[in-house]
């Protein structure tokens, strides 16, 4: 399948619906005032407990059996290195994100804390176990970095400098970094800068799309929520000037519409201003406003992987490469020899994201399967082994040139 078989037009999410009253602003949820007991899995036949940050933070699936709070395996790999806690209320997250299984025009269907997100469940765990069960032994935690999720909520910004403090209270920041997923549309420079006092070590922002109009479309005042492209970029300049050189950076969703020049041109973008990309391959979120639309080609995911690959460590320059009338990838700009290693490497088709502790280029925040199945990676949460490369090189597809 080619990259352009769907047009930008065909990427258009569903209009979001109108919400009984009686359903928002986790109105069930607070009414029925279940209190929480330990734990909580995700279970959507049950009256959801009362948790609320800072009390409570959600992880992913891959973060709870890593910890040790769940039972079960992950396809080919032991564990994630990234511990991310997303903050958690009744009320859920304010923005509606098309393509997000957290938006709030889910509060009509599910609660919050039983939303999936990223293609699993989030556990809610009380913040005080998990940091008491990674505080034992720090330096030999499976974890290589741990992440705040912020979310759109009027206590997000202070519930995150509260479990920032609460964690590097106990936690050596030096020997577990703490990165920032912002929420740029409730913030301003002073809560960059005291997170940056707090310990946390890089501040990212989850642009998402890849252009102002796709953004606008699918995050913005197209599905009635208040994010704006204008506001994200100034909450990221400010990271850039807080947080200083390699140590901010941007969320990318590649597949919604934009040409891989477009994606390509604004990595080129952020290592000029001297952060780095985090991408994520476009996968319909059961639930969301664009569940119905297709996962990115894969050939269309390999090249953008590999041209933001060569972007953020070998030296490459987007203005080097070479596209067709599409927008796609013909030529990038490297020597053939050059290109061959540094696909046979295989580091550039793995999850994206702030460093671990093995290299700068090998993300700690691996996301297992968080854009794909088991059955067709799109980000490998390990080294790509013989049979996985040769697959990614069909994948590929480099198109000829004109």
């Amino acid at each position: 399948m080619s990259c352009f078989e769907h047009p930008v037009k065909s990427m258009a999410p569903r209009a979001p619906g109108v919400i009984p009253v009686e359903l928002k602003n986790g109105a069930r949820v607070k009414a029925n005032d279940i209190a929480p007991q330990g734990v909580y899995m995700p279970n959507y036949n049950i009256l959801t407990p009362n948790m609320r940050s800072p009390q409570y933070v959600q992880m992913s699936t891959a973060a709870g059996i890593t910890l040790g709070i769940m039972n079960g395996r992950m396809h080919r790999t032991a564990c994630t290195r990234c511990l991310n806690l997303l903050l958690t209320y009744p009320e859920g997250c304010r923005a509606n994100c098309a393509y997000c299984g957290l938006a709030r025009h889910r509060e009509a269907e599910r609660d919050y804390a039983d939303r999936n997100f990223i293609r699993v469940d989030w556990p809610a765990v009380p913040l005080q176990r998990t940091i008491d069960i990674v505080a034992r032994d720090p330096a030999k935690s499976p974890f290589h970095r741990m992440c705040i999720s912020m979310i759109t909520h009027p206590r997000s910004d202070e519930d995150t400098r509260t479990v920032l403090k609460q964690w590097t209270d106990r936690i050596d920041p030096k020997t577990i970094p703490v990165s920032i997923l912002s929420n740029p549309t409730t913030m301003t420079r002073a809560d960059v800068k005291r997170l940056k006092d707090l310990g946390a070590d890089i501040f990212t922002v989850a642009l998402d799309a890849a252009t102002p109009e796709i953004f606008e479309r699918t995050r913005g005042k197209g599905v009635r929520s208040p994010h704006s492209w204008a506001k994200y970029w100034e909450i990221l300049m400010d990271a850039r000037d807080v947080f200083g050189p390699q140590k901010f950076g941007a969320h990318i969703i590649v597949g919604m519409g934009e040409t891989e020049r477009d994606v390509l041109v604004l990595v080129q973008k952020l290592v000029d201003l001297g952060g780095h990309s985090h991408m994520f391959c476009f996968f319909p979120e059961n639930g969301s406003l664009m569940d119905h639309l297709p996962a990115t080609p894969r050939d269309q995911w390999r090249r953008v992987q590999l041209g933001r690959y060569l972007i953020d460590y070998k030296g490459g320059r987007a203005e080097r490469m070479k596209f067709d009338g599409n927008g796609r990838v013909v030529d990038f700009g490297v020597a053939k020899d050059e290109l061959e290693k540094i696909i046979g490497e295989g580091v550039a088709f793995r999850t994206s994201g702030c460093p671990g502790k093995f290299r700068d280029d090998v993300s700690a925040c691996d996301r297992p399967y968080g854009d794909s199945p088991p059955s067709n990676i799109a980000s490998y949460p390990f080294p790509p082994n013989g049979h996985d490369l040769r697959k990614i090189r069909r994948q590929l597809r480099i198109v000829e040139k004109d």
